[in-house]
């Protein structure tokens, strides 16, 4: 995997508020999406990459998105320039899975 310079992910309650803050997340900032997984009895976490300050400003945006409607943030974390094995696990995250 390429070197990532951050990653961000929120983890919400429903595949409408993860949808919500995935598209809060890519029209605040520069991201690219990378993926998405249900966690269990309908925990979805949503991943991003970019730049730090890319991924801050999107993290932060979807975050708001999902309070904004009514709804919890359960986690929410930013990996600046992360260990390149990381991508050993995000890449079962990835949309080309789907």
């Amino acid at each position: 995997m390429e070197h990532l310079d951050a990653l961000g992910f929120i983890e919400t309650f429903g595949i409408v508020f993860v949808i919500e803050a995935a598209d809060a997340m890519c029209k605040a900032a520069d991201v690219e999406l990378m993926g998405f997984e249900n966690v269990a009895s309908g925990y979805i976490s949503v991943l991003v990459r970019g730049d730090v300050g890319a991924v801050k400003t999107a993290v932060e945006a979807g975050i708001a998105a999902v309070k904004n409607m009514n709804a919890e943030v359960y986690s929410s974390n930013v990996i600046a320039h992360p260990h390149q094995d990381i991508g050993k696990i995000i890449a079962r995250y990835s949309l080309d899975n789907i």
